[in-house]
């Protein structure tokens, strides 16, 4: 079905009553989707050829072993591996020479060398030899096996699969470093659905209020129930702004809360175009003054069906006072925080207390965004896919992300992300309070806006400092 007949169909139903319409709306599920050039992320698609001018994480280092790793990215079936001298390899998964699979291969001292024949090649693809060739041929200066430029880094593996002139500088964000302690723990979550449909998920912070807290575990094992359950402020219905980011290679978005009578969460996340998302507080409501990101992940697309998220979870005394957070419990497709994010659950479980995964994937493997029916809440999403639109369509201005990163200079990348705790007192109606809650949000974000142009030292210095400002003045 087309979109003009759907939307034909739709208006038809809608002059017959909404009630019991389940005959009238069935051809409607098996409508096209639509936003096609933001959710095919194949070979020579827009969405697919925009993704590769990045860096994306492919696996993690732990599943580097002494046997290569058979991963598929991006539509594109690869291998990744580790040599004994300790370089990363990601190469095209079938062997240049007749096709055989190199997840079958030798990992060398240098390289790998495949198993059927004994080709070697380097880390870049070149071939280094073909034993059952005479010692003269010239195979080495012809043949390559497909390659892309890959690295490690705290327990990730990156690669970037775009056009050799325009690979960027992988961009370090302070977040990533400060505070000083840091600890970066790698993890991966398996996802049955497109890409984009897991992305959005964080960008809707209306769901924390309602699909983490309590709605669906009452009755059920108080353990279960708990770790299904976002603590410390999350049950508050949020008062959210999205923020195009100056140059629109992104987004932020504020979540305001208030936590008692005279104080207030205010949350800040931070989207960057294509597929990164950085997050603050995920265990606990803003326990301290102010405090950085709790996790960075990337959505990546292992075709238009499948998806992988790829991440940090950040440990810090600022950002988990508590050490709530388990390392531990972080990994291959396992993270460490709510029950429901992953897909290794018994089915009666999922459905007495469903989570993220279910939530997500249950909208089926490429979600139809022309059956939906948008509201209020919905901006930040509907904002997101219009800003992906304009991306892959080139109307977006060069990325300063990038820029900054390449100039270099020994500075990271300041981060947006943050949670800050605010003593501002209850306002006598809920109107005016949630007037002021947003107030604080938007001079929140100005004042991680004005990082952009300090050094590193000066950064956490002046938002203490004008937090100060903002509780005086409010």
């Amino acid at each position: 079905m087309g979109k003009s007949e759907t939307l034909a169909v739709a208006v038809a139903v809608a002059g017959q009553g909404r009630a019991y319409s389940g005959y009238r709306l069935r051809d409607l599920q098996n409508a096209a989707p639509t936003n096609l050039e933001i959710l095919r992320t194949g070979p020579g698609t827009p969405m697919g050829e925009y993704m590769r001018r990045y860096w994306q994480p492919v696996c993690l280092s732990q599943e580097l072993t002494d046997v290569p790793k058979a991963i598929r990215i991006l539509h594109e079936d690869l291998v990744a591996f580790r040599d004994r001298q300790g370089n990363v390899g990601v190469l095209h998964r079938k062997c240049a020479h007749r096709g055989a699979s190199l997840e079958f291969g030798i990992v060398q001292e240098r390289g790998i060398r495949c198993c059927y024949h004994g080709w070697h090649f380097d880390v870049d693809g070149s071939l280094l030899e073909a034993p059952a060739e005479p010692p003269d041929t010239k195979l080495k200066d012809t043949v390559c096996q497909g390659a892309y430029p890959a690295f490690e880094r705290d327990g990730l593996v990156f690669a970037y699969m775009g056009p050799a002139d325009r690979r960027p500088e992988f961009p370090v964000f302070d977040g990533y470093v400060l505070p000083k302690g840091t600890r970066l723990i790698p993890f991966s979550n398996v996802f049955d659905c497109n890409w984009l449909q897991v992305y959005e998920n964080q960008i809707d912070h209306y769901h924390t209020a309602l699909l983490h807290n309590n709605m669906t575990v009452a009755g059920v094992d108080a353990k279960l129930a708990d770790g299904a359950t976002l603590q410390g402020g999350f049950g508050e219905m949020p008062i959210v702004d999205w923020h195009p980011t100056d140059d629109n290679n992104g987004m932020i978005f504020t979540a305001g809360r208030r936590l008692s009578d005279d104080e207030v969460w205010i949350r800040i996340s931070q989207m960057g175009l294509p597929n990164w998302m950085q997050n603050a507080a995920i265990v606990a409501a803003a326990p301290q003054r102010h405090s950085g990101p709790a996790m960075s992940r990337w959505q990546v697309p292992v075709d238009d069906e499948h998806s992988i998220a790829f991440g940090w979870r950040h440990f810090n005394d600022e950002v988990d006072p508590e050490h709530r957070g388990r390392e531990e419990e972080c990994g291959v497709d396992k993270i460490d925080f709510l029950i429901g994010q992953t897909r290794h659950r018994p089915y009666e479980e999922t459905q007495r207390v469903p989570g993220d995964y279910e939530a997500i994937v249950s909208q089926g493997p490429i979600a139809l965004h022309g059956l939906e029916h948008p509201g209020r809440s919905d901006v930040g999403v509907y904002m997101c896919r219009s800003l992906l639109r304009d991306a892959v369509a080139g109307k977006a201005p060069p990325d300063p992300v990038r820029a900054k990163a390449e100039a270099g200079g020994g500075q990271t990348l300041p981060r947006y992300t943050s949670d800050s705790r605010l003593r501002i007192r209850r306002r006598t109606s809920r109107e005016a309070d949630s007037d002021v809650i947003r107030k604080a949000a938007h001079q929140v974000f100005a004042i991680m806006k004005e990082c952009d142009e300090l050094p590193v030292a000066q950064r956490r210095p002046h938002v203490l400092r004008r937090l100060d400002e903002i509780e005086a003045s409010l």
